[in-house]
């Protein structure tokens, strides 16, 4: 079948680039500086997908704007800031067992090669990355991921949590870990809970709660929060001992460190299995995960396969769908943000939606309330995914 271009010349392209651009900046700080999204996982990626078509079609575009190589956001609150040793990367999404596929089929392209390389299977924990550096054993600096090559100095913060160390049992030069920290959903309930008793603002779920616990100037406050962390990866490393992702998970449980959950995949059935019994049991894991993490196993073959111009090729993300119930809306009230804006609230009647009891979500505007004519005792589809926003 003949491809067709998206567009016919550069400077259409152009415009609606430009305007792709202004809303994905918005996004990313509002999810990573802000921890307050007003776009679902699957509104954000559709746009982004978007404006990489078009960088795809138009590569002298990239350089202006360069959507294709931003992960994140420029740090601007008031942490000290840290340059990553190594970069911060970012996946590449897929939402279907069929990309997967194709994936895989790529893999084998580039390596040349017949056989289904081993992969490692990952829940996907939605909370907040971090990098912790360690030198000789001793702890330096820990940093979020920032725009992917600055992040901001929470040491302090995460020295609060704890199974976090500040020394390891290790000779290694240089070791830097990274993983997420997230909070379980039992917490995260308890932990609103105490901070309605006390008649302070609720956070919207576990994602928001941890970023925002994680990222406060007053580390008094963060230790008051309940967050846990998992090791999943690390950046720069020096020597470094192990030659496969196995391996490094032996390596970080000999050093005592909580490490994230993984399933070793030899086949393409394995994580078919994999991918339906994670997301059948999506509602009932601890803590909040938004899809699933595959990697190509040996660090050889990662290494061969390098790195496309904005993440890795031996390794991408299989987002699941956005959980959505029905329910009817009960009434709709204004609610005074912080800063004095004013943002329409719906009131519904309680539904459950994996796990969570949802009885309130933001409506955004008076435009969008206008546009989608909400109503009163209308039945609406809400859906979750890291905000409650019905559609």
């Amino acid at each position: 079948m003949k491809n067709i271009s998206l567009f016919f010349d550069i400077e259409e392209a152009e415009k609606e680039l430009k305007t792709l651009s202004k809303k994905i900046k918005k996004a990313n700080e509002e999810y990573f500086l802000k921890d307050a999204p007003s776009l679902t996982d699957s509104e954000y990626d559709s746009l982004k997908k978007r404006a990489l078509k078009i960088e795809e079609q138009f590569p002298e575009l990239i350089r202006k704007y360069g959507i294709s190589k931003n992960v994140g956001a420029k740090v601007k609150s008031g942490f000290k800031k840290i340059t990553h040793a190594t970069p911060m990367i970012s996946l590449d999404n897929i939402f279907s067992l069929e990309a997967f596929s194709d994936f895989i089929q790529r893999l084998r392209k580039n390596l040349q090669q017949d056989v289904f390389p081993t992969i490692i299977a990952e829940p996907k924990l939605d909370g907040i990355g971090f990098s912790a550096r360690y030198e000789k054993g001793k702890l330096i600096h820990v940093a979020t991921r920032g725009d992917g090559k600055i992040g901001e100095d929470i040491t302090e913060n995460m020295k609060t949590i704890p199974e976090f160390k500040m020394s390891l049992q290790t000779d290694l030069d240089v070791l830097e870990l990274r993983g997420e920290v997230y909070l379980n959903k039992k917490d995260f309930f308890e932990m609103n809970q105490k901070l309605t008793e006390k008649g302070k603002k609720i956070f919207s779920n576990p994602r928001n709660a941890a970023a925002g616990s994680l990222r406060q100037l007053d580390s008094k406050i963060t230790a008051t929060r309940p967050l846990k962390f998992a090791v999943y990866t690390w950046g720069e490393v020096s020597p470094r001992p192990w030659k496969t992702q196995t391996e490094f998970f032996d390596f970080a449980k000999h050093l005592k460190l909580p490490i994230n959950l993984f399933t070793i995949c030899k086949n393409e059935k394995d994580i078919e299995n994999v991918y339906h019994k994670l997301e059948e049991n999506r509602a009932t894991f601890p803590c909040d995960i938004d899809g699933i993490v595959y990697k190509v196993n040996e660090i050889a073959l990662q290494e061969q396969l390098g790195m496309t111009a904005r993440a890795p090729r031996w390794a991408i993300a299989h987002k699941f769908p956005a959980e959505h119930a029905q329910t009817q809306l009960k009434n709709i009230r204004i609610q005074v943000g912080r800063t004095g804006v004013l943002t329409p609230v719906a009131d519904l009647e309680p539904v459950n939606i994996g796990g969570v009891l949802v009885s309130h979500a933001t409506l955004h505007n008076a435009d969008e309330i206008a546009r989608k004519d909400i109503r009163i005792g209308d039945t609406l589809l809400v859906e979750r995914s890291g905000d409650v926003i019905p559609k």
